[in-house]
């Protein structure tokens, strides 16, 4: 698409994208330039070992939860049975694998067998 032929509200998107794209880059890149000089704390060291967990927490609680617009309601899909029997393969076996496939597998049959 020739620049020209941009419409304002191309321009807008564009330069939402590219103003997100430097923030990122310079949230991002900041601790990597400079982390060496800034020593951080205990506190923080600890703190930042739960990261991971509570980033994977807050995409994937969401995702299950039966969450709709009329606020929270009682139903029990796919997701919630495969989740279940992810965790108890983990529980079981302590492979990370094996809990991915396994929850995989129980998700996509009974997801053919109910459509």
């Amino acid at each position: 698409m020739p620049i020209d032929l941009l419409q304002p509200d191309e321009w807008y998107i564009l330069g939402a994208i590219a103003l997100l794209v430097l923030c990122t880059l310079l949230t991002r890149t900041t601790f990597h330039l400079f982390g060496h000089r800034i020593p951080l704390g205990d506190g923080v060291r600890r703190a930042l070992r739960y990261a991971p967990a509570a980033a994977l927490t807050a995409i994937v609680v969401p995702a299950l939860l039966p969450w709709s617009a009329q606020g929270f309601t009682a139903t029990i899909d796919e997701k919630i049975v495969a989740a279940l029997v992810a965790i108890w393969i983990y529980q079981r076996t302590r492979n990370n694998l094996a809990m991915i496939v396994g929850g995989m597998a129980v998700f996509w049959v009974i997801r053919a067998i109910f459509g």
